[in-house]
């Protein structure tokens, strides 16, 4: 996404941030740990039990090679 100039400046020299869209209005705030949590939300993942297991097709049987 590019950001307007006023966004970089309200942003610092760090540029880690985050934006909040709202049916009216686009907030902007420095963060200062940027994606903090995101390994435990990884670790705690469980794919949806609503996902087709994947199937092999034509291709990956007889034409993919490494």
């Amino acid at each position: 996404m590019s950001l307007s100039d006023p966004l970089h400046l309200k942003q610092g020299p760090s540029r880690n941030g985050e934006i909040d869209f709202t049916p009216s209005s686009l907030d902007s705030s420095t963060v200062s740990a940027p994606r903090a949590g995101w390994a435990e939300a990884a670790a705690e993942f469980q794919p949806s039990p609503l996902l087709d297991a994947p199937d092999a097709t034509r291709f990956d049987e007889y034409e993919w090679t490494w």
